[in-house]
């Protein structure tokens, strides 16, 4: 419409086109405001990695002083993701680890003082089992509810498409099993655990048979999807990725587990996850892709969402003023020329 405009060198018409362009862009900017996660601001501490600029940009973080502690923030994002997605009547996944932990709390305060009623849940591992009943939380088993309507976990890692690795605390077999079968899988982090790309941050976990388990580990690294892989076998208690033991590391469900040391980003993700789930002696592993019904990022501020189908619409949005500013930019240049005519 513009440029047909410019042919026939109706000024008064290209203004009213522009208007009407910037009207459009107005709104859109609208509809971002409306989706967009709230703006949150970096705590520093020796305790937390620094978070790139590319990852402030893509979570919307702002530079802040230092504030509140990793724990504090765990807290918060665990507390807030009970109280925004757990509801009376539900079936819950509960997760493992030390942000999960506070998630687990949060619902047991709840259904004490009877905010929550008629609640069961399904956790992941021995130790959130345990931290459960001490609450008073009903348990069941996928045996009997194979069915959930949230699950609420934390991470070790999450990339900028919201894939994850999980499993540093030795429970990425039950975790997967309860929230792949979640109708909502609910992320919950600090700024720590935010990266450009998995795998230089923090170790793949792998789970895998104790039969031949040598033999599995050199399978594994000889795969091209983990190619530069350093396998290492967990030697101690399986809850951590650290050498605390002479013994090898067994998990609640009597296997192994060899991490995967990366020195770069892992290039193809979903690849490297199908490689692995492919092998023959591999039980599973962390990568957690296409899962996440939304990522809970604590800050200074508060707690950011992140969801997969907000992050597209922004980038259209996003891809759409940008091809607007050129089509302006355009208009400019041919209307001069016309003029010059």
């Amino acid at each position: 419409q513009l440029l047909c405009c410019i042919i026939h060198s109706n000024t008064t018409e290209i203004t009213m086109k522009i208007s009407a362009a910037f009207a459009a862009l107005l709104a859109s900017s609208s509809q971002v405001a409306a989706f967009a996660p709230a703006k949150l601001s970096v705590r520093y501490s020796t305790s937390i990695r620094s978070v790139t600029a590319a990852q402030k940009e893509f979570f919307g973080i702002t530079d802040a002083a230092p504030a509140l502690s990793q724990d504090e923030l765990k807290q918060m994002v665990g507390y807030k993701s009970v109280d925004d997605y757990v509801k009376s009547g539900m079936v819950v996944g509960l997760g493992t680890g030390s942000t999960a932990y506070f998630a687990v709390e949060r619902l047991g305060q709840l259904l004490k003082d009877g905010t929550l009623t008629d609640i069961v849940a399904i956790p992941t591992s021995i130790r959130t089992k345990e931290q459960a009943e001490e609450l008073g939380i009903p348990l069941v088993t996928l045996d009997t509810h194979s069915k959930l309507d949230v699950a609420i976990d934390g991470a070790d890692e999450v990339d900028p498409d919201l894939n994850l690795v999980k499993g540093g605390g030795g429970a990425l077999l039950r975790e997967k099993m309860v929230e792949v079968c979640a109708d909502k899988f609910i992320v919950i982090v600090d700024e720590s655990k935010l990266c450009d790309g998995l795998g230089p941050g923090f170790p793949l976990p792998v789970e895998i048979t104790p039969f031949c388990h040598e033999h599995t580990i050199r399978t594994i690294a000889a795969l091209p999807s983990c190619e530069g892989c350093k396998a290492v076998l967990r030697m101690g208690s399986s809850s951590n990725n650290k050498v605390d033991g002479d013994e090898i590391a067994v998990t609640d469900n009597g296997n192994y587990i060899v991490d995967l040391h990366f020195a770069e980003a892992i290039k193809n993700v979903p690849k490297m996850a199908a490689d692995l789930k492919a092998l023959c002696g591999v039980v599973d592993h962390g990568l957690f892709c296409g899962m996440t019904t939304a990522v809970l990022c604590a800050g200074a501020d508060g707690v950011t969402v992140t969801a997969p189908e907000k992050k597209n619409k922004a980038e259209k949005i996003v891809k759409n003023m940008a091809f607007l500013s050129a089509a302006v930019g355009l208009l400019a240049v041919s209307t001069m020329i016309i003029r010059k005519r």
